[in-house]
């Protein structure tokens, strides 16, 4: 990871303990525009756009996570969590089955 991506990080950190969500997903944009293979800015943003009630960019960022560490079982939690979300706020059944997926991948490992 470049000494950029870490400043980054560090501000975005910075920007979600001050509650300014909008301006820490702008922020963690710019690091995974610099590296697209960044998981943990991933798992941030689908964090970040979780909170703000933009659930198919979260799963988008999700399912990129397990895309780039598919061995990482605490990803495959993550990403059941999301789609969980993602149907509470959507009310879209098919997250329901994904969670499900997601979830017996992470306890089996992936």
């Amino acid at each position: 990871m470049t000494p950029e991506i870490l400043a980054i990080e560090r501000q975005v950190d910075q920007l979600k303990a001050d509650g300014n969500i909008p301006e820490a997903i702008e922020k963690m944009k710019e690091a995974v525009a610099i590296d697209d293979t960044f998981a943990r800015g991933h798992l941030t943003l689908s964090v970040l756009y979780g909170k703000i009630d933009e659930h198919l960019k979260s799963v988008e960022h999700a399912e990129r996570v397990i895309e780039l560490e598919p061995n990482d079982k605490f990803n495959f939690v993550a990403l059941s969590e999301t789609y969980r979300r993602a149907f509470e706020g959507t009310r879209d059944t098919a997250f329901i089955q994904k969670a499900e997926d997601a979830k017996a991948r992470g306890s089996m490992g992936g």
